[in-house]
């Protein structure tokens, strides 16, 4: 249960990839996903509820976490009473739900509503020109989305990250306002620390080296053993973005800097430096050895048996064990050669990917609208979050939105409870987070974790290159040219690391990228950028 109560908070931290596989083509079929199929919005009430006087019933298709059954959920259950619109769902156990959404499109038996449904831009824009999905931008702007058009109209940019070339919005983000962290960050083991009396954390790449060095040396787990590892990974994934953003880099990449010029990250001086120091680690045994043949679990177990000195995970006691405590730091990103750094590449406050659209199948598309926009306000947040009213929450201070904790019943684990209440459970929903939503409800641990982010990252953070969308063209030429691309720089930075290949050929290699298209991949993506940057 707990990698999906993880993989619950850690969906937000979507990878660029899926803008790097982001599509536009003409705006030809987009006129004409107003099927027959489609009626007027007779009987659709604008405010209030419930939406419908008339009981509507739908066909919904999403990933299931398989907690519970979802027609026994509270929560949609409170949503059908509330709207009079029920669902009939169609799910797909998580594992397996990219290749039945595929299966779907290409079939055409389509739901009248993908939820929760990963779509990638491509796929958007793909379905959408084929009049597979249909615009959603006409309801948004038409009064049946208040809540979506608020957040749109205080945050453009959300808007024209969703908003293809071609004008119009196809599916709708995961909007969290309140999120910090794009990565799983990186911790201390606060044990290592006091053994070693450090009072100061690190605030250079040549004190985080002098650390790491005594971790080494000066047995800090205290069993007269050289067991420690001062710093430990897997297959570096886990760590490569934070660590990038020591020399300057906001992304692993492709990124844009403070002028608006675009990078591709792999040959950036900032990117040298990252593999020089990860280098000079490696050699003098301060990097896990066994960083490119470790899998996840195998590197929590040494965490658990009290080895690791500097680690990634999404909250420390995941790799160290225990419960949560504020005896483990949040890495402070230390500072290089490289002026401007460090920086840390933050949450777009958005999914990369679409989390809910409407089919051309669907009779009621402003009903559907209404629906889903209460998802995006205060009220249907929490509905969706927390599960109803004085089920596992209640109201302090209804006014001031102050909550509390009500006991589990049966004195289980309130997560996994919550992922019976709620489909809002191990997928990334539809919807809006925000600080104001767990008011109340936060705990010490909790408390802690911002004030950690507070200090050590929102000053220096950034977010990442944006959701932008390329032409068909583009999008096949920039498909074909990354995939040979991120194989080559995989191996590369392999080789660069654990001294295979000698950095003295880091001009050799250079010339390799810019050979198989680096600088295509930066013409378009520059191009695309520039299109997103002249949205209003």
């Amino acid at each position: 249960m707990k990698n999906i109560r993880k993989a619950s908070s850690i969906l937000l931290c979507l990878t660029l990839s899926a803008s790097l596989l982001a599509a536009c083509g003409s705006s030809k079929g987009s006129e004409g996903a107003s099927s027959s199929a489609q009626t007027q919005a007779e009987g659709v009430k604008k405010d209030g509820f419930p939406i419908v006087d008339k009981q509507l019933t739908l066909t919904m298709m999403s990933q299931d976490a398989g907690v519970a059954d979802w027609n026994q959920m509270p929560v949609l259950k409170e949503m059908e009473k509330l709207t009079n619109i029920k669902f009939n769902y169609q799910l797909s156990p998580i594992d397996s739900f990219a290749t039945k959404k595929n299966l779907v499109f290409a079939s055409g038996d389509l739901p009248d509503v993908f939820y929760g449904a990963d779509l990638k831009p491509a796929e958007q824009v793909t379905y959408g020109t084929q009049g597979v999905l249909i615009p959603l931008e006409k309801y948004i702007d038409g009064g049946y989305a208040p809540n979506i058009k608020k957040i749109f109209d205080e945050h453009p940019d959300i808007r024209k990250s969703f908003t293809t070339p071609d004008g119009h919005i196809y599916a709708l983000p995961n909007v969290d306002l309140s999120a910090v962290w794009y990565r799983s960050p990186m911790w201390y083991n606060g044990k290592f620390l006091k053994a070693l009396n450090v009072t100061e954390l690190p605030k250079t790449t040549e004190e985080l080296y002098t650390y790491l060095k005594r971790v080494k040396n000066e047995d800090p787990n205290g069993n007269g053993k050289k067991d420690e590892i001062p710093l430990t990974s897997v297959k570096l994934d886990d760590l490569r973005m934070y660590f990038l953003g020591f020399w300057g880099i906001y992304d692993e990449v492709i990124y844009a800097d403070k002028d608006g010029k675009v990078h591709y990250t792999p040959q950036e001086e900032g990117y040298k430096g990252y593999l020089t120091f990860m280098n000079r680690l490696w050699k003098e045994d301060l990097l896990d050895h066994e960083t490119f043949s470790q899998t996840p679990e195998q590197k929590k177990a040494k965490g658990q048996n009290n080895q690791i000195g500097v680690f990634n995970d999404y909250y420390p006691y995941f790799t160290l064990g225990g419960e949560p405590s504020g005896d483990n730091p949040l890495m402070t990103p230390v500072k290089s050669e490289i002026p401007g750094s460090p920086v840390y590449g933050k949450h777009p406050g958005i999914s990369a990917n679409g989390t809910f659209a409407i089919t051309s199948k669907n009779p009621a598309p402003e009903a559907t609208m209404r629906w889903i926009d209460y998802q995006y306000g205060y009220d249907g947040a929490t509905l969706f979050a927390q599960g109803p009213e004085n089920l596992l929450w209640k109201y302090k201070n209804k006014e001031t939105h102050e909550k509390e904790w009500l006991p589990v019943p049966g004195g289980k684990d309130r997560e996994e409870y919550r992922g019976t209440m709620t489909p809002n459970y191990g997928i990334l929903t539809p919807g809006m987070n925000s600080a104001e939503l767990t008011n109340g409800l936060k705990s010490d641990f909790d408390k802690w974790i911002d004030k950690e982010n507070a200090e050590k990252l929102v000053p220096i953070g950034k977010t990442p290159f944006p959701n932008v969308y390329l032409t068909n063209e583009e999008q096949s030429e920039a498909t074909a040219l990354l995939s040979d691309l991120n194989t080559y720089v995989q191996q590369m930075e392999a080789k660069f690391v654990t001294g295979q290949e000698p950095l003295s050929n880091w001009d050799k290699y250079v010339a390799q990228l810019k050979k198989m298209g680096a600088d295509r991949i930066v013409e378009l993506y520059q191009g695309a950028y520039d299109r997103w940057n002249s949205k209003k």
